[in-house]
Formats: structure tokens, sequence, C-alpha cells
């Protein structure tokens, strides 16, 4: 049996529990907050955050590392197209997303407001410009579900609790958000603290 050390409230951890729920992959969930780590789990994880998966000799740490190897050995509901245009356009907008919006989340959660400020600017900016692209298809960029939308939802569902409201433009990011929520996956994925992030 599989084990993932997940942060309650971390939405890298939140991801990776979306993709797991997604695929339907027998994982059991510690968390790492009331957890400790094993000294051999510690000294393989080099920067002390969750997630990390381990599976008997491996472990693996960074939520898409984790991602990608549980895509690759459980080939059911796939989270990456099997075209290699297709899987590369995909890993593009994932480098995007990581790099432009998940890089926010320390800032989001600082106690320095000017740096709060920007960060909350900077996201809903970069919602609204892109709202188009939530218009494409069923989900992002995408007539299936995949690694952008368990990278997505964890993001919009944190919105209000980030005090970020989105203008009427943008109205296709919430449509869109509500949708990813609605899934019995996303449902699943949910810590009880994260139930709480919305009322």
């Amino acid at each position: 049996m599989m084990t993932l050390y997940s942060d309650p409230i971390c939405p890298y951890s939140h991801r990776t529990r979306l993709a797991i729920t997604e695929k339907d992959i027998a994982v059991t969930i510690r968390n790492s907050r009331l957890e400790p780590w094993s000294e051999e789990i510690a000294a393989s994880v080099p920067y002390g955050k969750s997630p990390v998966l381990v599976n008997r000799d491996t472990i693996l740490f960074d939520s898409v590392i984790i991602i990608d190897y549980l895509d690759a050995r459980f080939l059911q509901a796939p989270l990456y197209p099997l075209e290699p245009a297709a899987k590369a356009k995909l890993k593009l907008m994932l480098h995007r997303i990581d790099h432009d919006w998940y890089a926010l989340w320390d800032a989001l959660s600082d106690t320095k407001k000017a740096k709060m400020a920007a960060a909350k600017r900077t996201l809903r900016e970069d919602l609204t410009v892109l709202s188009p692209l939530f218009e494409t298809g069923p989900y992002f960029m995408s007539e299936t579900f995949s690694i952008l939308d368990c990278s997505l939802a964890p993001l919009l569902w944190r919105l209000p609790l980030l005090n970020i409201t989105l203008p009427d433009k943008a109205k296709a990011v919430e449509t869109y958000a509500n949708r990813l929520f609605d899934r019995p996956s996303f449902k699943a994925s949910l810590t009880n603290e994260e139930r709480a992030m919305r009322p």
C-alpha cells in the first residue's frame, strides 16, 4: 500500500490528492502536520515539504513528479494526452500555472500586507486575462479532465479564503470552477480544513 504524506491545507498536497481520487488509486493518506516522517523519509526529502509519496523503496517529493509517477503506473483516467504535441502544450501551461500562480502561494499567505496585495492582484489579473481559455471546452484547454484541472481546482477553491473576487468579465472562470467542484473526485479530495475554506 502506498502512503501519501499530505498537508491538509496546502494546494500542492490538494492537487496530488485530487489526482489520486480522480484515478481511483488505493493510497493511505497521512496528515504530515500530525504524523512526523521517519528518518529515512526526512533524509530523502531535501526541502522538508509535503506532499511525499512512499511506495516501498521509492520515496518521491514534488506534487507534479508524484502525479507523473502515478499517471504512468496506473493507466485508468489518464491525466496527460498521449499525442506528443498535445502533451507538450499541456506541460507548457502546467509550467505557467506552477511558476506564475503556485509560486505566489507563500506571498498570498504572508503577513506583509503589501506583498500579499501584490500577489492577489497578479492572480486576479491573470485569471481575468486568461478567462477566454476557460470557455474552450468542459475542462481547461481540453475535452477531458487533466493535470491542469488537478492544478487549477485547489487554487480556485481557495479564492474566497484569500479574499479574491473575480470581475464579471471572468465569469467563465467561476463557471469552470463550479463544474470542477461538483465532481465526486474533487469532493472526495477535500480535507476537513479545506471544506471549511468555503461557507
